[in-house]
């Protein structure tokens, strides 16, 4: 272990240099890797560093407890530096764990309702609303990219960007079926509804991750509609984009401008064939460990939303919090934490069998 955080505390002071020389910032894309590589590097850097500061304190300490002057010293801080390795040891193995490639992009968000008619649009409406809510409080942006309305207000389905540090490493855990239980306001007699709405979450990848062919795509435009079919623009500048080798589809319509819309029109679809070739391979690989919290797959029930009771239960990690109104509006904080604690956990746990 202490020769791969040697090569790893090397790395990013090779880094630090090439940042430093002023031949490096003639190109930005060099600049932009070695900023994110030393970024992504700081951490453990960081706490290897006081780890071997607290191992030499330990071995002063060691070397003074036959010095009757400064035994009872040597012994309090012999102790103390030998607690604080314990935990920067756990640390330096949590942090030297695989990390997902993909934990520093921005996300694709796609919801769309599914088993329960117009109470699962309306829930779509609500879960789009929490997502949003929660990007606001980290400082995210949202962009919704195409979005298709019931009569309602409901959505039938939504896909959105969220740009920000960290925004997949938060909420890649979201994918699969969300399940609500409450009284939906179309129902006269006061009667529990089941409903469920599906979640997807993608990394945005660009033309480094995934290249993608444009002869293999072909465009349509058409003029962007409202709910009911009422148009809200004059010309065509809606994009659908049609993958013709696995006939994926995708559309984008909130920007006034072709070009814009056939600009995250292509972002949407080389992000969603990315995925669907990612979780080929993972299919394939039939000894692949399942992590605790889940694959993350679209048919996979992960939480129950509980109004009646105002609770909600992800059944991954077998957590159930009853403040519902807060999550509704956007505080996820505690729940993607234990995911991720999860996560982290079983990944630990592999590693060391």
């Amino acid at each position: 272990m202490l020769e791969k955080l040697q090569a790893i505390e090397q790395r990013y002071e090779e880094a630090e240099a090439r940042l430093s020389a002023p031949e490096t910032y003639e190109d930005p894309a060099l600049v932009a890797k070695l900023n994110r590589e030393q970024k992504e590097l700081a951490p453990l850097v960081e706490t290897y560093r006081k780890y071997r500061g607290r191992k030499k304190d330990l071995a002063e300490a060691q070397a003074l407890l036959s010095d009757p002057d400064m035994k009872d010293l040597a012994q309090e801080e012999f102790a103390l530096a030998k607690e604080d390795l314990e935990g920067l040891e756990e640390n330096l193995k949590l942090l030297l764990l695989p990390t997902d490639p993909n934990d520093g992009k921005n996300v694709i968000v796609e919801i769309r309702a599914g088993v329960g008619g117009e109470e699962a649009a309306l829930f779509a409406g609500s879960l789009f609303r929490m997502y949003s809510m929660y990007a606001v409080g980290k400082n995210w942006t949202v962009e919704t990219d195409s979005l298709s309305e019931t009569e309602l207000g409901g959505i039938k389905e939504i896909c959105f960007t969220i740009s920000g540090d960290g925004a997949f490493s938060r909420l890649k855990f979201e994918s699969g079926v969300h399940r609500v239980q409450r009284v939906p306001e179309t129902e006269s007699g006061g009667r529990i509804h089941t409903s469920t709405v599906t979640v997807a979450v993608l990394p945005e990848v660009d033309e480094v991750d995934f290249h993608l062919d444009p002869a293999d795509v072909e465009m349509q435009v058409f003029r962007a509609s409202g709910a009911g079919g009422q148009h809200v623009n004059k010309t065509s500048s809606a994009v659908r984009l049609i993958h013709k080798p696995s006939g994926t589809v995708v559309e984008c319509q909130q920007e006034r401008s072709q070009f814009q819309n056939r600009d995250k029109a292509m972002r949407l679809l080389a992000s969603r064939l990315w995925e669907a070739e990612r979780e080929k391979q993972e299919t394939a690989m039939t000894e692949q460990r399942r992590t605790q919290v889940g694959s993350g797959m679209r048919n996979e029930r992960i939480r129950t939303y509980n109004f009646p009771q105002g609770r909600l239960t992800d059944h991954r990690i077998g957590m159930t919090l009853y403040r519902l109104g807060a999550v509704m509006d956007g505080d996820l904080d505690e729940i993607i934490d234990g995911l991720v604690t999860a996560d982290r956990a079983e990944r630990l746990k592999a590693s060391e069998e």
